[in-house]
């Protein structure tokens, strides 16, 4: 069957964390970077579906192909590890202590930056005429979502940075999910659909993204956002990321390893008793005899 059972879903959690906290920086990098880029152009493909339907929704269920592709290519997303390499953590694997950990989120966290803006880059000069004709619709959209994801929570002070906060934890709550769901199927169909759910759900209700949002910003900048740097880092970026590491961290990795993980086989004293013919003739000798 192509069904995986949670309990073999949490090995394939420890094993992919164990995994991922050995691999090379060069590594970490290229596939950051081109999971950074896969999901700037399933962002982009989300906002020019969302345009020509007039449907939020349409956009959101067309998203999803995005992590597919980082799954299926095997390449690093920030956020799918916050929640996997932790479970190599806890599960005792060699070389995955807190400094391991660390390095492999900061390569990847570096790549996924360095893809999503690379991307945003080009997007702009496709949506610009290199600058110099006017804006398309989608660059439009994406100016009005850069400054509704800096500037937007700046005004409100305090309560907008709560709310940031709290909607990057159910974010990637989500997200995490989805690439957690990629283990529970053996088939390319079967992961596909699996995690299609998850990120529809995460994108259909506006929670916050770090490595969506290290393009949608950028690229709105770009196309003359009224965002400064700081409002990117500051109301976004480094609320929106540590959000991200709660969400996947605590309430998916942690969680469902913790619950699922296997349990020591519990030892069993054999008692040693007659065999069964001796059993019932000293049973009948005993009836006799009273």
């Amino acid at each position: 069957m192509d069904y995986v059972k949670p309990q073999d879903i949490a090995d394939c959690m420890v094993a992919a964390g164990a995994s991922k906290v050995s691999l090379p920086t060069k590594d970490l990098l290229i596939r950051g970077a081109l999971a950074g880029a896969y999901l700037g152009v399933a962002t982009s493909m989300a906002v020019g579906a969302t345009l020509q339907t007039g449907q939020p929704i349409v956009g959101a269920l067309v998203f999803p192909f995005g992590l597919c592709l980082v799954i299926l290519l095997g390449t690093e997303l920030i956020t799918g590890s916050f929640a996997l390499l932790p479970c190599a953590t806890v599960a005792g694997k060699q070389g995955a202590g807190l400094g391991p950990v660390l390095r492999n989120w900061g390569w990847v966290f570096l790549g996924n930056l360095l893809g999503s803006v690379a991307y945003g880059a080009l997007l702009a000069i496709a949506l610009t005429m290199s600058g110099a004709g006017d804006i398309a619709p989608a660059g439009k959209k994406l100016v009005e979502m850069a400054q509704a994801k800096t500037t937007g929570y700046a005004a409100y002070g305090m309560a907008g940075m709560i709310t940031v906060f709290t909607k990057a934890i159910l974010c990637n709550w989500l997200v995490s999910l989805a690439v957690v769901m990629a283990f529970s199927a053996t088939s390319v169909v079967g992961k596909i659909v699996a995690m299609w759910g998850p990120v529809t759900l995460f994108f259909s209700q506006g929670f916050e993204h770090s490595v969506v949002n290290m393009f949608v910003i950028p690229i709105g900048m770009m196309m003359g956002a009224n965002v400064s740097l700081q409002d990117w880092w500051l109301w976004n970026q480094l609320p929106v990321t540590a959000g991200n590491l709660i969400g996947g961290l605590v309430f998916t990795g942690l969680a469902l390893y913790l619950s699922h993980r296997p349990q020591p086989v519990k030892e069993t004293r054999t008692i040693d008793r007659l065999p069964e013919p001796e059993l019932v003739s000293a049973t009948a000798t005993v009836a006799t005899a009273r």
